[in-house]
């Protein structure tokens, strides 16, 4: 009987300012199976150059740092790494600076005060290419900041035009936190259905991801803030 090789360990890096922060989710992540801290970084200059060094799976990001911030450090990496998933973490849940660190291409966000499965899971979904979306946290923070826009974003509004109307259907499902599984229970098709809509709303509207995805139908109002 062949023994299936065990598959490589996620590769994680740690960017923070605080060092006992980076010491802490080290010493966490290093004790997850599957799971390794292969380095870090205490801001976002030094997190844009050890991304490009290391070649990291994740990047754990936190927003407030000196030299670069965590917003403009995440939009450099996934500009210029497009495979590049960031995970931000934050001190409180309804944080501008995170809706714009979504914005500006990060993968989800965690709450620094995170327990330890919560970290390696988070790190495990967005390693894995999914979107750390979760409808309790996430579609609040969406809400409460995009509800500040008088009005929806023109080049939103324009884009939304290219979606066939199952698209816009699939868009504002996504929006409100459902899996490819869900959405395809709720609208009666095939899972591959499902995944080529979302593949295809993501290239239309030039998004990365589910998060970007959330964040544009609410900006687009495709979703009203409740």
């Amino acid at each position: 009987m062949t023994t299936q090789p065990a598959a490589p360990p996620i590769r994680v890096l740690i960017v923070d300012d605080q060092m006992m922060v980076r010491e802490g989710f080290s010493v966490l992540l290093n004790a997850m199976p599957g799971i390794e801290v292969v380095g870090e970084a205490v801001n976002g200059r030094e997190a844009v150059s050890q991304v490009a060094a290391l070649r990291p799976d994740v990047v754990l990001m936190d927003i407030r740092m000196p030299e670069l911030n965590g917003i403009e450090a995440t939009r450099e990496i996934v500009t210029a790494d497009e495979d590049a998933k960031v995970l931000v973490l934050t001190t409180f849940d309804l944080d501008e600076y995170v809706y714009q660190a979504l914005r500006a291409g990060a993968s989800g966000f965690l709450l620094k005060d995170a327990s330890a499965r919560q970290l390696a899971d988070g790190v495990r979904v967005v390693a894995a290419g999914e979107a750390l979306l979760a409808p309790t946290v996430t579609r609040r923070l969406i809400t409460e900041f995009s509800r500040l826009a008088s009005a929806p974003r023109p080049p939103a509004l324009a884009r939304v035009g290219e979606l066939t109307e199952r698209e816009t259907e699939v868009l504002v499902l996504i929006a409100q936190g459902l899996s490819n599984a869900e959405i395809a229970g709720h609208l009666v098709v095939a899972e591959s259905t499902i995944k080529t809509h979302v593949s295809r709303i993501l290239v239309k509207l030039g998004l990365r991801d589910r998060t970007q995805a959330a964040v544009f139908a609410y900006e687009a109002r495709l979703v009203t803030p409740s």
